[in-house]
């Protein structure tokens, strides 16, 4: 049986996917639009980034996938080009999210062994850690996660640390009402950074790997997503009170390395610039690596080219080098504003869909269709501002974003007309297995249990059915290594496939019989 992963660990992967690159990329450019209002701003976007991911942990309950959120998309808007293109822009998006990673490692690390950013160098280094990272991840996933591990807990403590001794020093002044921009600029704010919250969605694709996920998964978000929220908000006061107006403006690229200055001097610019470089660097890898794997997942099912799903080195794929590539050129080419509204806008429309997902399937996923409703409603709001107060005060700011989102949609336009491929009914194959059982769980389980009642006398067998799985109490005298070996083998056998993962076997004697839950029904035999 393949081991379960807890709630710590998805936690972590929340956590971790969140406290990247995003927070020392764009902190300078939402303190700009925000000014002493900047800790708002963050608040915003974090209130958006809680209330989808009361979506995702019911999709990730029901829908249990390593297809994560093209899984969702599929479900609840069916095999056609709306679901095919939303599922493209989001792999574009990661392209984004890779650019802005590779683009804030370029100006810390410039500015670090400089003192100052140097165009030029800033971009050989933007490729130099993109192509770092991508033969990293050709050699493959064991590397690449023994790399994470370290990098997540030194980036998290580097900015608790710059927190607690920024508030000795910082003039919090500057966060009072009268420093606060207009109420429009302050939600700009906020939505420009948006992206630096996206990676809470990375727990969809662990969800169907989660020991007790009716419990664990939206615990793991909803603590993801707060303990992020509570992280960005204080590190947005200390850098407002430690930085004025000035130095953010002039060094909006590494802002957070700067504000460190006042209470840490130098060694405060090259704390803050190391635990920039670390982020920016876990971020690439566990991009690249998510990235990589979601498309050749989707690839295999016919959602994408299969040249993304070839091996050409090690345990690379093409797919691999052409997200490092187009990354590659994207941060190139584009500057941090650019990169940050696409990168924002893209996210904003994923979740604007999943969200409206589950509120259409909010019976399957037993929600409460009212908070996704309210959660899809303020995507829409914030799509609306986020494009309305660029194209009226920078409409060049739009420019990548327009890019992006009509070459995904020619490209899957063109590839649909010219392919007969299309996305399956199911992204991933082991979903298609469980809910196959679970919509006819008795056909399955009546045969086994018979099996079991013959061989071992007086078994009772009681379930309590849930979103996407069972958990299963048979009561008997027998050997419960010997029953639970028979009941998955026969089980097992039955539906061609493992069925540990969405059957909860619990083996008692009839003395126990105390421990089945009340809202269990008996099976009769």
């Amino acid at each position: 049986m393949d081991k379960k992963i807890g709630f710590w660990e998805a936690y972590s992967i929340g956590v971790g996917g969140m406290i990247g690159g995003g927070i020392f990329a764009v902190l300078g450019l939402t303190i700009e639009l925000a000014k002493g209002a900047a800790p708002l701003a963050f608040l915003f976007a974090g209130l958006i980034a809680l209330l989808t991911s009361y979506s995702y942990a019911k999709l990730s309950v029901r829908y249990p996938s390593e297809g994560g959120t093209v899984e969702f998309l599929v479900q609840g808007l069916g095999n056609n080009l709306l679901s095919a293109y939303l599922n493209t822009l989001l792999l574009a998006s990661y392209v984004i999210m890779l650019a802005l990673y590779a683009y804030a490692f370029g100006s810390y690390a410039s500015a670090m062994i400089f003192g100052h950013e140097i165009e030029l160098y800033k971009k050989i280094l933007i490729a130099f850690v993109l192509a770092f990272f991508t033969f990293l991840n050709f050699l493959g996933a064991y590397i690449s996660g023994k790399t994470e591990d370290i990098m997540v807990f030194l980036k998290v403590a580097i900015l608790l640390l710059f927190s607690i001794l920024g508030f000795f020093t910082g003039d919090f002044s500057k966060l009072s009402p009268e420093h606060y921009e207009s109420l429009i600029k302050i939600l700009t704010g906020g939505l420009i950074i948006f992206l630096a919250y996206e990676g809470f969605e990375l727990i969809a694709n662990t969800a169907a790997d989660i020991e007790n996920p009716e419990k664990n998964l939206p615990r793991a978000y909803y603590a993801a997503v707060l303990t992020t929220i509570f992280i960005y908000v204080l590190v947005a006061a200390v850098a407002v009170a430690n930085l004025t107006y000035e130095q953010v403006v002039k060094y909006s690229d590494y802002a957070l390395a700067v504000a460190a200055k006042p209470f840490l001097g130098d060694f405060g610019f090259i704390l803050i610039g190391i635990a920039a470089l670390l982020s920016t660097s876990s971020a690439i890898n566990a991009t690249l690596y998510g990235g990589a794997r979601v498309s050749y997942l989707v690839a295999k099912t016919g959602a994408l080219p299969q040249e993304f799903s070839r091996k050409i080195w090690k345990h690379g794929t093409e797919g691999l080098l052409i997200l490092g590539v187009v990354s590659m050129i994207f941060a190139i080419v584009y500057n941090i504003q650019n990169i940050s509204i696409a990168g924002s806008l893209g996210f904003l429309i994923i979740f604007a869909a999943v969200n409206y997902v589950n509120f259409r399937l909010y019976k399957e996923t037993r929600s409460n269709r009212w908070i996704s409703f309210i959660a899809f409603v303020l995507c829409l709001f914030s799509i609306a501002v986020l494009i309305g107060y660029n194209a009226q005060h920078n409409p060049q700011n739009l420019h990548s974003s327009l890019v992006v989102l009509a070459l995904t949609f020619l490209f899957e336009l063109i590839y649909r007309i010219l392919s007969s491929v299309r996305l399956q009914s199911h992204i991933d194959p082991r979903l298609k297995v469980r809910e196959k059982f679970m919509h006819a769980h008795h056909i399955y389980l009546q045969p086994v249990l018979k099996i079991l009642k013959n061989i071992f006398k007086n078994l009772e067998a009681y379930e309590v059915v849930r979103t996407s799985s069972i958990d299963l109490y048979l009561v008997s005298k027998g050997d419960r290594k010997r029953i639970k070996k028979e009941f998955f083998d026969h089980l097992n056998k039955a539906l061609k496939h493992k069925s540990e993962k969405f059957v909860h076997l619990h083996i008692i004697t009839p003395e126990q019989k105390e421990k089945i839950p009340k809202n269990s029904e008996k099976i009769r035999l």
